[in-house]
Protein backbone atom coordinates (compact mmCIF):
# COMPACT_ATOMS: atom_id res chain seq x y z
CA UNK A 1 0.00 0.00 0.00
CA UNK A 2 1.07 3.50 -1.00
CA UNK A 3 1.59 6.26 2.00
CA UNK A 4 -0.31 7.98 0.13
CA UNK A 5 -2.80 8.86 -3.16
CA UNK A 6 -1.10 10.73 -5.74
CA UNK A 7 -3.28 12.30 -8.65
CA UNK A 8 -3.75 10.62 -11.48
CA UNK A 9 -2.22 11.03 -15.16
CA UNK A 10 -3.93 14.12 -16.45
CA UNK A 11 -6.71 12.70 -19.28
CA UNK A 12 -7.40 15.01 -22.82
CA UNK A 13 -10.65 14.63 -24.41
CA UNK A 14 -10.27 12.83 -28.40
CA UNK A 15 -13.45 14.42 -30.42
CA UNK A 16 -14.97 11.46 -31.60
CA UNK A 17 -13.86 9.05 -29.31
CA UNK A 18 -15.55 7.97 -25.46
CA UNK A 19 -12.34 7.28 -24.09
CA UNK A 20 -9.71 9.80 -23.12
CA UNK A 21 -5.75 9.99 -23.83
CA UNK A 22 -3.74 9.77 -20.64
CA UNK A 23 -0.78 12.36 -20.70
CA UNK A 24 2.46 10.37 -19.20
CA UNK A 25 4.75 12.60 -20.21
CA UNK A 26 5.61 16.30 -22.17
CA UNK A 27 8.45 17.39 -24.38
CA UNK A 28 8.80 20.53 -25.64
CA UNK A 29 10.92 21.76 -28.67
CA UNK A 30 12.87 25.26 -28.14
CA UNK A 31 13.08 27.49 -31.04
CA UNK A 32 11.29 25.86 -33.99
CA UNK A 33 10.21 28.75 -35.96
CA UNK A 34 13.29 31.20 -37.41
CA UNK A 35 11.41 34.45 -36.26
CA UNK A 36 10.62 33.07 -32.70
CA UNK A 37 14.78 32.00 -32.44
CA UNK A 38 15.48 35.31 -33.54
CA UNK A 39 13.53 37.32 -31.33
CA UNK A 40 14.88 35.68 -28.17
CA UNK A 41 18.27 36.76 -29.79
CA UNK A 42 19.63 33.01 -31.29
CA UNK A 43 20.22 32.34 -34.57
CA UNK A 44 18.09 29.20 -36.46
CA UNK A 45 19.28 26.03 -35.50
CA UNK A 46 18.99 23.41 -38.51
CA UNK A 47 21.32 21.06 -37.17
CA UNK A 48 18.98 19.18 -34.86
CA UNK A 49 16.31 20.38 -32.33
CA UNK A 50 16.50 20.72 -28.40
CA UNK A 51 14.37 19.96 -25.66
CA UNK A 52 12.72 20.55 -22.29
CA UNK A 53 10.17 19.37 -20.29
CA UNK A 54 6.99 19.82 -18.17
CA UNK A 55 5.62 17.02 -16.05
CA UNK A 56 1.80 15.60 -16.13
CA UNK A 57 0.94 18.41 -13.57
CA UNK A 58 1.61 21.57 -15.53
CA UNK A 59 -1.32 19.80 -17.76
CA UNK A 60 -4.54 22.70 -17.98
CA UNK A 61 -7.55 21.64 -19.89
CA UNK A 62 -8.86 24.58 -21.95
CA UNK A 63 -11.49 26.57 -21.86
CA UNK A 64 -9.76 27.73 -18.34
CA UNK A 65 -8.87 30.25 -16.29
CA UNK A 66 -5.91 29.95 -14.26
CA UNK A 67 -4.39 32.03 -11.63
CA UNK A 68 -1.46 34.13 -12.71
CA UNK A 69 1.32 32.13 -12.36
CA UNK A 70 3.58 31.89 -8.79
CA UNK A 71 7.23 33.15 -8.53
CA UNK A 72 6.64 35.54 -11.70
CA UNK A 73 6.66 39.00 -12.54
CA UNK A 74 6.98 38.33 -16.29
CA UNK A 75 4.69 35.85 -17.60
CA UNK A 76 4.95 35.17 -21.01
CA UNK A 77 1.99 33.04 -23.80
CA UNK A 78 3.50 30.73 -26.39
CA UNK A 79 1.38 29.37 -28.85
CA UNK A 80 1.85 25.83 -30.06
CA UNK A 81 0.78 22.76 -32.73
CA UNK A 82 0.51 19.81 -30.02
CA UNK A 83 1.54 16.38 -31.00
CA UNK A 84 0.02 13.22 -29.33
CA UNK A 85 1.87 9.82 -29.65
CA UNK A 86 -0.06 6.83 -30.31
CA UNK A 87 2.54 3.74 -30.38
CA UNK A 88 6.06 3.35 -29.73
CA UNK A 89 9.05 4.96 -31.37
CA UNK A 90 12.65 3.82 -30.55
CA UNK A 91 15.20 4.66 -32.74
CA UNK A 92 13.09 5.76 -35.12
CA UNK A 93 12.92 6.70 -38.95
CA UNK A 94 11.22 9.60 -40.27
CA UNK A 95 8.75 6.69 -41.70
CA UNK A 96 8.02 5.19 -38.18
CA UNK A 97 7.73 8.55 -36.37
CA UNK A 98 5.06 9.69 -38.83
CA UNK A 99 3.21 6.49 -37.92
CA UNK A 100 3.67 7.27 -34.61
CA UNK A 101 0.95 10.05 -33.98
CA UNK A 102 -2.49 9.61 -32.81
CA UNK A 103 -3.50 13.08 -32.75
CA UNK A 104 -2.85 16.96 -32.54
CA UNK A 105 -4.08 19.73 -30.12
CA UNK A 106 -3.43 23.22 -30.10
CA UNK A 107 -1.66 24.32 -26.85
CA UNK A 108 0.15 26.85 -24.52
CA UNK A 109 3.68 26.46 -23.22
CA UNK A 110 2.98 29.37 -20.77
CA UNK A 111 6.32 30.59 -19.85
CA UNK A 112 8.11 32.61 -16.55
CA UNK A 113 10.29 34.74 -18.91
CA UNK A 114 12.07 35.92 -15.93
CA UNK A 115 12.82 32.97 -14.14
CA UNK A 116 13.76 31.58 -17.69
CA UNK A 117 15.94 34.34 -18.24
CA UNK A 118 17.58 33.46 -14.34
CA UNK A 119 18.54 30.10 -15.70
CA UNK A 120 20.02 31.30 -18.92
CA UNK A 121 22.39 33.95 -17.19
CA UNK A 122 23.54 31.22 -14.43
CA UNK A 123 23.70 28.64 -17.18
CA UNK A 124 21.40 26.59 -14.99
CA UNK A 125 18.08 24.56 -15.87
CA UNK A 126 15.44 26.51 -17.06
CA UNK A 127 12.80 24.01 -14.64
CA UNK A 128 11.46 27.21 -12.93
CA UNK A 129 10.58 29.44 -16.55
CA UNK A 130 9.00 26.47 -18.20
CA UNK A 131 7.43 23.91 -15.73
CA UNK A 132 4.95 24.91 -13.30
CA UNK A 133 1.45 23.98 -12.45
CA UNK A 134 -1.14 25.55 -15.67
CA UNK A 135 2.09 25.72 -17.78
CA UNK A 136 1.24 23.34 -20.50
CA UNK A 137 -2.65 24.05 -21.81
CA UNK A 138 -4.18 21.95 -24.06
CA UNK A 139 -7.79 21.86 -26.18
CA UNK A 140 -9.39 18.48 -26.92
CA UNK A 141 -7.36 16.19 -29.74
CA UNK A 142 -8.07 15.72 -33.13
CA UNK A 143 -6.97 12.57 -34.67
CA UNK A 144 -4.28 12.85 -37.35
CA UNK A 145 -6.39 10.94 -39.73
CA UNK A 146 -9.09 13.20 -39.50
CA UNK A 147 -6.46 16.36 -39.45
CA UNK A 148 -4.66 15.22 -41.94
CA UNK A 149 -0.96 16.01 -43.05
CA UNK A 150 0.94 18.59 -41.18
CA UNK A 151 0.87 21.76 -44.26
CA UNK A 152 0.24 25.23 -44.32
CA UNK A 153 -1.82 25.44 -41.63
CA UNK A 154 -2.68 28.93 -40.02
CA UNK A 155 -1.36 29.29 -36.62
CA UNK A 156 -2.57 32.02 -34.74
CA UNK A 157 -3.10 33.82 -30.83
CA UNK A 158 -4.89 36.93 -29.68
CA UNK A 159 -5.05 38.14 -26.31
CA UNK A 160 -8.02 40.45 -25.93
CA UNK A 161 -8.60 40.30 -29.55
CA UNK A 162 -6.02 41.42 -30.51
CA UNK A 163 -3.35 39.29 -32.88
CA UNK A 164 -0.06 38.77 -31.55
CA UNK A 165 1.41 35.40 -32.82
CA UNK A 166 0.53 34.87 -36.88
CA UNK A 167 2.52 32.17 -38.79
CA UNK A 168 2.11 28.67 -40.94
CA UNK A 169 2.89 25.30 -40.08
CA UNK A 170 5.43 24.87 -42.78
CA UNK A 171 7.58 27.33 -41.63
CA UNK A 172 8.64 24.72 -38.28
CA UNK A 173 12.33 24.12 -39.03
CA UNK A 174 12.57 20.49 -37.58
CA UNK A 175 8.95 18.85 -38.94
CA UNK A 176 6.75 16.29 -37.36
CA UNK A 177 8.89 13.46 -38.48
CA UNK A 178 12.10 14.23 -37.87
CA UNK A 179 11.05 15.96 -34.09
CA UNK A 180 10.11 12.66 -33.20
CA UNK A 181 12.75 10.67 -34.96
CA UNK A 182 15.33 12.52 -33.02
CA UNK A 183 13.81 12.43 -29.66
CA UNK A 184 13.39 8.51 -30.16
CA UNK A 185 17.48 8.11 -30.15
CA UNK A 186 17.30 9.33 -26.64
CA UNK A 187 13.98 8.02 -24.98
CA UNK A 188 12.02 4.88 -25.98
CA UNK A 189 8.62 7.23 -26.88
CA UNK A 190 5.21 6.00 -26.76
CA UNK A 191 1.29 6.21 -25.88
CA UNK A 192 0.99 8.88 -23.94
CA UNK A 193 3.78 11.47 -24.54
CA UNK A 194 2.54 15.09 -25.74
CA UNK A 195 5.54 16.86 -27.82
CA UNK A 196 4.75 20.76 -27.84
CA UNK A 197 7.00 21.70 -30.92
CA UNK A 198 7.38 25.30 -30.38
CA UNK A 199 6.25 28.32 -30.61
CA UNK A 200 6.19 31.44 -33.84
CA UNK A 201 7.58 34.70 -33.38
CA UNK A 202 5.32 37.72 -31.22
CA UNK A 203 5.56 35.86 -27.67
CA UNK A 204 4.92 38.41 -24.86
CA UNK A 205 3.48 39.20 -21.36
CA UNK A 206 0.29 38.73 -20.36
CA UNK A 207 -1.92 40.17 -17.24
CA UNK A 208 -4.73 39.54 -14.68
CA UNK A 209 -7.59 39.76 -16.70
CA UNK A 210 -6.30 39.02 -19.98
CA UNK A 211 -8.18 37.12 -22.29
CA UNK A 212 -5.94 34.41 -24.81
CA UNK A 213 -7.46 32.69 -28.27
CA UNK A 214 -5.37 30.82 -30.14
CA UNK A 215 -6.18 28.83 -33.20
CA UNK A 216 -4.45 26.19 -35.44
CA UNK A 217 -6.88 25.58 -38.89
CA UNK A 218 -8.53 22.26 -38.15
CA UNK A 219 -7.73 21.80 -34.88
CA UNK A 220 -10.20 22.89 -31.49
CA UNK A 221 -9.20 26.36 -30.70
CA UNK A 222 -8.10 27.42 -27.13
CA UNK A 223 -9.09 29.79 -24.67
CA UNK A 224 -7.51 30.49 -21.56
CA UNK A 225 -8.22 33.97 -19.19
CA UNK A 226 -5.48 35.49 -16.82
CA UNK A 227 -6.76 35.21 -13.21
CA UNK A 228 -5.92 37.27 -10.30
CA UNK A 229 -2.60 36.43 -8.30
CA UNK A 230 -2.64 33.79 -5.68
Amino acid sequence: MPLFDIPPFPQIPVLGEDETYPVRRIFCVGRNYADHAKEMGHQPDLEAPFFFCKTPSAICLSPATTPYALGTEDLHHEMELVVALGRPAFRATREEAAEAVYAYATGLDMTRRDRQQDGKDKRRPWDFGKDFEDAAVIAPLTKASDFGPVADQRITLTVNGKLRQEATLDQLLHDIPAVIAYLSHYYHLGPGDLIYTGTPAGVGPVAVGDKLHGEIDGLTPLDLTIGPKE
